[in-house]
């Protein structure tokens, strides 16, 4: 079992470990597609030799160009457009030192096995013996699919015997029908004699006829056993681990351990079925009364056919959810007139199977055959609605992929289409794709569907949309269950805060914190519920609007989500950002600390998402005060960028120097410290700028900051929480001229609420 494998089964919070090593230098894509390639070399070795790492270098870039041509023959844009930016990286990287990037793969190889040991010696105990059971027990169903092999394999080895012993027989007794017209005494004794070992060769026969009958039913018994937990167990659970996946849970363990177990056992029932024809041909030509074959044979058909049929059937699977490419993140949210993909696969990979199946594609087929949900919303699939299934297409794997599907909306003339019991966001939907597998005496209807999915037609709805993609796949895992928001079920705290934070692993390196989680808990729930992770949480109180607020506490996680992607990434991955955190903690957190020691936080009032810092001064008494500043917005962080504002920011008291109050991120980290790589570099000048006479050098140089202006003494007795009116606030822009080798223009923000 391969190193990353094993990482990929670890719990979330190591997987987050695994996901702060890797950064665009050497990107976790690299690890991902080529991670059998780079566990089979020595990086410790290519470290220290300079000819061995440019080998490996180029070796690296070759196998990036054979990735690109594999995504090339799926049409897979984005992924295209992702190899092509990596190797580029590499080469500006690396290309005049190899060396460093052997290093860092040795380090970062290092580094995951240190996660690995990390894990196994977790204080988790029932975390560590979960994750031991699923590895002993995937080693025991390794085991019993040998063995099932090995012991077709011996059966094919007894019917060759058995073939052997019967022709003999059959030789030998008709050899003595031929000689009994012989008539004088010694021929008689000899055809006694041979009537003798004929009989003994019959009863070894029929011993044999026996023993392979029932090795055949022992097989299949075993076949019976492996089949049922495939089905019943190992399929559910992945299908399981499939929708956590789609909804930012751990990568889900890929199909390939699953198929070698559905492709291992449907070959040997196939070869039982294969014996069983040789078992009938040797009937046909020698038989008996009670003969075993006779017996058994049409049982143990009936008996292989059915496990064989139900192998099938149970092994036609969606790979990959429908999914817009703009939107590779939040898979299950489609929107009308725009472009997705979605992938099956055929867990029995057998080369009779390649090209043989036809896959259709069908919309909302069973709404419309058992009409359980009138009112909704009907759509029509544009694009080819059917794929064959091959092997060349998907790195080997019996596939379809399907990826030009659009949807259009049916429109009902004159009549709002949307007269069902749910908003749009809440109409859940699936797309269901059947095929036919026809085989000599064998004919197969296989069919497989999405897991439910919600239909937009204005991107504006895709936040909410996601919300109830992440409702249902927390809560149910019944695909059929398309009318699941008339009566959604409530959640728990302990399941709700994990989704949470892999909203946030997802698209950034961190998730969210036992910390940050408590504070959002105490948002859902109140404070009298803190620390209770039974505590239930209503749909409507997760996703709609509140009498107080315009926007939902969902929608208040999108509005922050967003503002990291566009504007805080390094920040936040960096574990900069506190970011949820109450007022009244901030107090607690920050009242005994040194002055000028601050935090960041995001504002609980934006739904646009916006982030503030508070920091603590002391009173002439030696009264801790603290301040909080107006949050920014992504408009602000448009101009500037966050760090600068941090390094730039001031208080400036009447006719006083504007000072930086801001000197320790909490609990002592100095400023520069902290967010000093992050600073825009000023522009260098070769000399000293003439400030009177500014048409020489051309404009004066100047630069935007933030300010805020309070009388001297609301800073020197102000008692926090500071109110709106106790600030002064001033809100402007003030252009001033502070030094020749400072800045002379200055952007005034208020102070905040």
């Amino acid at each position: 079992m391969s190193q990353w494998y094993q990482l990929q089964q670890l719990d979330s919070k190591y997987l987050e470990q695994v996901g702060q090593l890797y950064d665009d230098t050497f990107p976790m894509e690299i690890r991902q597609y080529l991670s059998q390639w780079i566990e089979s070399h020595d990086w410790e070795l290519a470290a220290t030799n300079v000819s061995l790492a440019t080998l490996r270098f180029h070796d690296l870039l070759a196998q990036l160009d054979d990735q690109y041509s594999r995504f090339a023959l799926e049409n897979n844009f984005l992924m295209q457009h992702n190899i092509r930016k990596i190797k580029r990286n590499l080469q500006d990287n690396f290309q005049e030192d190899p060396v460093h990037m052997a290093m860092i793969i040795c380090s970062y190889l290092k580094e995951e096995q240190k996660i690995l040991a990390s894990a196994q010696k977790t204080e988790d105990k029932v975390g560590n013996a979960q994750t031991n059971m699923v590895v002993e027990k995937q080693k025991e169903l390794d085991n019993k699919v040998k063995e099932i092999k090995n012991r077709v394999q011996e059966i094919e080895q007894k019917i060759k015997s058995l073939e052997d012993l019967q022709d003999e027989h059959d030789f030998k007794y008709k050899t003595l029908q031929s000689r009994e017209h012989e008539a004088n005494g010694t021929t008689q004794r000899e055809i006694k004699h041979e009537e003798m070992l004929i009989r003994e060769m019959f009863l070894k026969l029929n011993m044999k006829r026996e023993d392979v009958v029932k090795q055949m039913a022992d097989v299949l018994n075993m076949a019976e056993l492996v089949q049922f937990a495939l089905i019943m167990e190992e399929l559910p659970e992945w299908k399981r681990r499939h929708q956590i996946a789609c909804i930012g849970g751990p990568p889900n363990a890929c199909l390939d351990q699953l198929q070698t177990w559905f492709t291992a056992v449907a070959e040997s029932l196939q070869q039982v079925r294969q014996q069983l024809k040789k078992l009938q041909e040797l009937e046909q030509k020698y038989t008996y009364e009670n003969d075993p074959i006779t017996q058994k044979k049409n049982f143990l058909e009936e008996r292989a056919l059915l496990l064989f049929r139900n192998l099938i059937i149970s092994s036609f699977v969606v790979e990959r959810q429908p999914c817009m490419p703009t939107h590779p993140q939040r898979p299950l949210v489609l929107k009308t007139g725009v472009q997705f993909t979605v992938k099956l696969r055929l867990l029995v990979k057998l080369q009779e199977f390649n090209y043989q199946l036809r896959v259709k594609a069908s919309f909302d087929k069973d709404v419309t055959e058992k009409n359980t949900l009138k009112g909704f919303r009907k759509f029509n699939i544009l694009g080819t609605n059917t794929k064959v299934m091959n092997m060349e297409e998907s790195n080997g794997s019996l596939a379809a992929e399907f990826r030009h599907l659009q949807l259009k909306e049916q429109k009902a003339a004159g009549n709002r289409t949307n007269e069902g019991p749910l908003i749009v966001t809440e109409e859940l939907h699936s797309i269901s794709f059947e095929t036919q597998l026809c085989q000599p005496e064998l004919v197969i209807d296989l069919e497989t569907s999405s897991l439910p999915l919600v239909v937009i037609s204005n991107v504006s709805q895709l936040p909410s949309g996601w919300a109830s993609i992440l409702w249902y796949n927390m809560l149910c895992s019944e695909p059929k269950n398309l009318s699941f928001f008339l009566s959604p079920p409530q959640a728990c705290w302990s399941q709700l805060s994990e989704v949470l934070s892999w909203q946030f692993s997802s698209v950034t390196k961190r998730g969210l914190n036992s910390q940050q989680l408590s504070m959002l808990g105490d948002k859902l729930l109140g404070r009298e519920a803190t620390g209770n992770p039974d505590g239930l949480i209503p749909w409507a109180k997760f996703c709609k609007s509140t009498s107080e607020k315009n926007f939902s506490f969902w929608l208040w996680i999108e509005g922050i989500l967003d503002l990291i992607k566009r504007h805080l990434l390094s920040l936040w991955n960096d574990g900069c950002i506190m970011g949820f955190v109450s007022k009244e903690n901030e107090r607690a957190l920050l009242k005994d600390k040194s002055p000028g020691t601050f935090l960041l936080r995001f504002s609980e009032s934006s739904r646009e998402g916006a982030i503030t810092f508070t920091w603590v001064e002391r009173s002439v008494n030696d009264e801790p005060q603290i301040h909080a500043v107006e949050p920014y917005t992504k408009r602000e962080l448009t101009a500037v960028s966050f760090p600068d504002i941090i390094r730039n920011y001031k208080v400036m008291a009447a006719e006083n120097i504007p000072e930086n109050p801001l000197r320790f991120l909490y609990p002592d980290i100095p400023k520069d410290s902290a967010f000093g790589k992050y600073y825009s570099r000023p522009t260098e000048t070769s000399e000293p700028m003439d400030v009177e006479d500014p048409s020489v050098h051309g404009y004066i140089k100047t630069e935007l900051i933030s300010v805020s202006e309070v009388p001297p003494s609301r800073l020197q007795d102000s008692i926090l929480p500071l109110s709106p009116e106790m600030y002064g606030e001033v809100y402007g822009e003030v252009s001033r001229l502070i030094s020749p080798a400072e800045i002379d223009t200055v952007m005034c923000d208020p102070f905040p609420n």
